[in-house]
């Protein structure tokens, strides 16, 4: 069984976000209107292993302007789910180097 570790910077003003496994399995990084008016995008992130990891990647994504919060479901060893609510569309190179940055591959 996989594990999943939720980790909010913020309230959990995400959760009205449906999980990943659209039409694309999850894969797409189109921005979604969030409740309260922020857009929310899902993005999937290679090479986390534990809480330490998700702490690295909420870090230097919360850092990106206009970040209001990140919300990652960790699965250790494989593919791990990040959701970032921002006041508008986060461009996918910015959030690619930020995942970088913290030692992570964007996929």
């Amino acid at each position: 069984m996989l594990q999943n570790i939720e980790i909010m910077s913020t309230p959990a003003e995400a959760d009205a976000q449906p999980q990943a496994g659209g039409c694309c399995g999850g894969a797409c990084h189109a921005p979604a209107p969030a409740a309260d008016g922020a857009v929310s995008q899902s993005f999937e992130v290679e090479g986390m292993t534990c809480g330490h990891c998700v702490s690295s990647v909420t870090e230097e994504l919360s850092g990106l302007a206009g970040v209001e919060g990140v919300e990652v479901e960790l699965v250790p060893g494989g593919r791990s789910t990040v959701t970032v609510a921002s006041d508008a569309a986060l461009r996918v190179d910015d959030v690619r180097a930020a995942v970088s940055e913290a030692g992570y591959t964007l996929v």
